[in-house]
């Protein structure tokens, strides 16, 4: 299946949100430190409701831990400056989907690194900062399951 990987998230609500996203989907979900929260906040236990149990999640204290855990593989970096649509890539099993802390995305130096495949976009209006990051790594990895029919969903 597929790997979320949030780079320093900050809201306790959206990562709660995407351990709800990867326990019904499947997905694996990475954090690297630092986080902006303790994984013991009550938002995010309220956003992943009873979920956490069910989800499959990693955390790593550097990035480059988290490379260790993950590659090799193909790493997406979804960040508004991206060259790619989202839905131009032909999305496989283990992909990493890499995604920036809520108040200022992906560092240049991430984005920059050679172990990323590709920056990508989701589109939106012009003069609109970003979406919500929670919200943003659904539309990604629905599109990236859509692609692999669903694999083990429930019809």
């Amino acid at each position: 299946m597929f790997r979320i990987l949030f780079h320093a998230p900050e809201i306790p609500g959206n990562t709660g949100s995407a351990i709800r996203l990867a326990a019904v989907s499947g997905a694996e979900l990475h954090l690297v430190e630092p986080l902006g929260f303790s994984l013991e906040d009550s938002k995010l236990r309220r956003a992943g409701l009873d979920y956490h149990d069910l989800a499959v999640l990693h955390v790593h204290p550097t990035l480059e831990d988290a490379w260790t855990a993950l590659l090799p593989g193909r790493v997406f970096a979804y960040t508004s400056d991206g060259d790619t649509s989202y839905t131009d890539i032909a999305y496989e099993p283990g992909d990493v989907l890499l995604f920036g802390r809520e108040s200022d995305g992906l560092p240049a130096e991430v984005k920059q690194d050679p172990r990323v495949t590709s920056r990508v976009r989701v589109p939106m209006l012009p003069a609109r900062r970003s979406l919500n990051l929670a919200n943003t790594a659904s539309i990604v990895l629905y599109e990236a399951w859509r692609q692999q029919g669903f694999a083990g969903a429930r019809r």
